[in-house]
């Protein structure tokens, strides 16, 4: 009974077209699912993975119409790590965002991986990372102006920053299973302590940083909504439950998604925390060849397909 390393990281939009132009189109990351959110189907939520869809390649974001801007603060997921191949991939990612005017800082290190942060239209901070490894099967997103060698592969690391980093840090060693595997000084000053679960690597790994002082992030646009950590099974997903359940964590039960079953809690300084099974995965309902063209829905919403579509603006 393990973590595996990051299953999916949601997020918040205000405008699912020109997120679509952004991820797809800037990033070259593959639209892999386009449903809705299971428990809101007035919005879309939309899932960006490699090009077979891999289990910890979804960044996904739920687009909230008129949502207010996000202000920064503690005790949120303040970044998002994505994995390129080699230090000549952060080369080419550097001169692709001053081409297209993308907001970035000057690469650095973190973890000892040559490191590139960059911001979205919208404020959602992000950050490109080297991991050489790839999951067995994982395939790079296709898209005409980005080299197979120089694409995104998948998640990498999550940043934390909370206020009181003990009691998350507890959370991850003590209950997740993760282990601390290096502390080092960030470029700002600050303190980032990273942890690593499964077989380790940057798609395994969460950075835990500690602002003591300020106020708590406002959620908005730009802001993430809860980080995903990956289970192998159902069976798996129930001996989790039991474990939160036993140490004291108020959770959602296990909750069937159709592409996966998934696990709800928050970590004690109000992070969200999903653990989430592999599978069936996004192609029981579509080829891969056919991910993310249409509205996919769960069989459960599938009555309500014309209501639904109704109430969506169309993405193309």
């Amino acid at each position: 009974m393990k973590i595996n390393g990051i299953h999916h990281v949601s997020a918040l939009t205000a405008n699912a077209q020109k997120n679509v132009d952004f991820y797809r189109q800037i990033l070259g990351l593959k639209l892999v699912k386009k449903t809705v959110n299971q428990d809101d189907p007035s919005m879309y939520h939309l899932f960006y993975g490699d090009e077979v869809a891999s289990p910890g390649t979804e960044l996904t974001f739920f687009e909230i119409p008129m949502l207010a801007r996000r202000l920064d603060g503690t005790n949120a997921i303040s970044r998002t790590g994505l994995i390129v191949s080699s230090e000549e991939a952060i080369t080419f990612w550097e001169k692709r965002f001053e081409e297209k005017g993308v907001k970035k800082e000057t690469a650095s290190l973190r973890g000892g991986r040559p490191t590139l942060k960059f911001t979205d239209p919208e404020g959602q901070q992000l950050f490109l990372t080297v991991e050489p490894s790839v999951q067995d099967g994982a395939k790079p997103p296709v898209h005409d102006e980005i080299p197979a060698d120089f694409a995104i592969r998948g998640l990498g690391p999550v940043e934390l920053t909370v206020a009181e980093a003990d009691k998350t840090i507890n959370v991850l060693t003590s209950i997740l299973g993760f282990t601390e595997k290096a502390r080092e000084q960030s470029n700002d000053g600050e303190i980032v302590t990273i942890f690593e679960s499964g077989q380790g690597g940057a798609g395994t790994e969460i950075h835990v940083i500690e602002k003591a002082e300020g106020p708590a992030e406002r959620s908005g646009r730009g802001s993430v909504h809860h980080v995903a950590f990956r289970v192998a099974d159902a069976e798996e997903l129930e001996k989790w439950h039991d474990k939160i359940a036993k140490a004291g964590f108020t959770n959602s039960g296990v909750v069937e998604r159709f592409y996966f079953k998934a696990l709800y809690f928050r970590e004690p300084n109000g992070i969200l925390f999903e653990i989430s099974t592999d599978g069936p995965g996004f192609t029981v309902d579509e080829s891969v060849d056919e991910l993310g063209d249409q509205l996919a829905l769960p069989p459960f919403l599938e009555h309500k397909r014309a209501e639904i579509e109704q109430r969506l603006v169309p993405i193309k």
